[in-house]
């Protein structure tokens, strides 16, 4: 009976033996697991901490566009006024330019005319100075008569 109680105590220490090492190991990868976990749980930590500067740093950029936009939509807005003021001024200006391209060709119409009328006063003068040469020379010649005949 003492043989066998003390083989049960040495199965029961050898089981005991067995267990405190299978123990120590689930310790160990109890150990490392939970350190593991600590890790991931510190990466994930990092991890939510960058995408919320990230974030962050897009909502910034988000409201620099928009206000950016807002300045460029204004700066269009000022521009188009603009375009459409220099068109009406172009128009105006095409009005002008087709009223003094009118008054222009008149003038220029007056003044052919007005060397028409030159050549035909020039040839009337011409013509008016022959006669007044020969009506000298007529005259010329019936003073020379008269002082013939006195």
């Amino acid at each position: 009976r003492l043989t066998v109680q003390q083989q049960d105590i040495s199965n029961l220490i050898q089981r005991k033996i067995a267990v405190d090492e299978e123990n120590a190991h689930l310790k160990d990868e109890f150990s490392n697991l939970n350190q593991k976990f600590k890790d991931k749980s510190q990466e994930l930590k990092d991890t939510e901490e960058c995408a919320r500067k990230k974030e962050e740093q897009n909502r910034l950029v988000i409201k620099n566009l928009k206000e950016e936009n807002k300045g460029l939509n204004t700066c269009c807005a000022d521009l188009r006024n603009d375009l459409e003021k220099l068109r009406k001024q172009a128009a105006q200006w095409e009005t002008e330019k087709s009223g003094k391209d009118a008054r222009i060709k008149n003038l220029e119409t007056d003044l052919a005319e007005a060397r028409e009328q030159m050549k035909e006063l020039h040839s009337i003068c011409s013509n008016l100075s022959s006669q007044l040469a020969v009506k000298q020379e007529e005259l010329s010649q019936k003073d020379c008569d008269v002082i013939r005949t006195k």
